[in-house]
């Protein structure tokens, strides 16, 4: 689909699950702060086929895209993006997730993820809108937002469980347009 510096976004698939349970748990320390608290078997090749079906079948109502960012050479999975809670009609919005591996962070990949998904969402959902939520001092997260062309427009207190804890978030959109809902 997309490929930037040898990374390439691809949707997710069943066959990933051994890879992302080896990519979540590799950056399982380091994602903690901005996460909420996962069970062990998330991080597991049995929790990761779970966590893909139920994805496909979101995937399937219309609801999520998933995706996942691999090295172009190894397939080794770098990180995921998702557009969530996809809503049409008086809405037509979505809800953007990313996380990118500790060893990518840096090279413009979820930012480039996130104009990708975006575009997916302007022409071929025709969605008015996609929004995201960072912690309020995840400033990288928000440098990324604030590149892809989000603008901030407000605080949601307690917004999310997140590390054990309810948690303020800064909230973000990006409008794609503003032609009537798709029929």
């Amino acid at each position: 689909m997309m490929i930037i510096d040898g990374v390439e976004m691809r949707g997710v698939a069943p066959d990933d699950a051994a890879a992302l349970a080896e990519a979540f748990a590799r950056n399982r320390v380091n994602m903690a702060p901005t996460e909420p608290v996962r069970p062990d078997s998330f991080y597991t090749e049995a929790g990761q086929r779970e966590r893909i079906a139920q994805q496909m079948e979101s995937r399937e109502a219309g609801r999520l895209l998933p995706f996942v960012f691999v090295d172009a050479a190894s397939g080794t999975p770098l990180g995921t993006i998702n557009l969530g809670n996809i809503q049409h009609g008086p809405l037509s919005s979505g809800g953007l997730g990313y996380w990118v591996d500790e060893s990518c962070r840096g090279r413009g990949l979820a930012t480039a993820g996130a104009e990708e998904v975006c575009r997916i969402a302007r022409d071929e959902l025709r969605l008015h809108r996609v929004e995201a939520g960072t912690l309020v001092d995840n400033l990288a997260s928000q440098r990324v937002l604030a590149k892809a062309g989000f603008e901030s427009y407000g605080l949601a207190p307690r917004y999310l469980h997140i590390n054990g804890a309810w948690r303020d978030h800064c909230l973000f959109q990006r409008i794609l347009h503003d032609d009537p809902p798709a029929a």
